[in-house]
């Protein structure tokens, strides 16, 4: 029988996703990031959450100033934001 981590239990204790994952490595980064969106996507399908609504942290759509993926990094590290 295999025992759960520290991560694997509060994952479940909290109604989490949990995949072990490693970025030297690369492995499960992809899968973690697909299920991941996969379930939130059911989630909209449910009506769990709003779309229409920003306070879930879901923005539909593609950032209208530009479609160069690492522009908004770069406006964040300008503007002191994260990420």
């Amino acid at each position: 029988m295999r025992v759960a981590t520290e991560g694997e239990q509060f994952a479940r204790e909290h109604g989490l996703v949990f995949l072990e994952t490693s970025a030297k490595t690369a492995h499960n980064v992809e899968e973690a990031f697909v299920n991941t969106a996969r379930q939130i996507y059911g989630k909209i399908q449910e009506g769990v959450f709003d779309v229409t609504n920003e306070s879930f942290g879901i923005r539909v759509g593609v950032n209208p100033t530009s479609q160069d993926p690492g522009a908004g990094r770069a406006q964040a590290a300008r503007s002191g934001g994260c990420c």
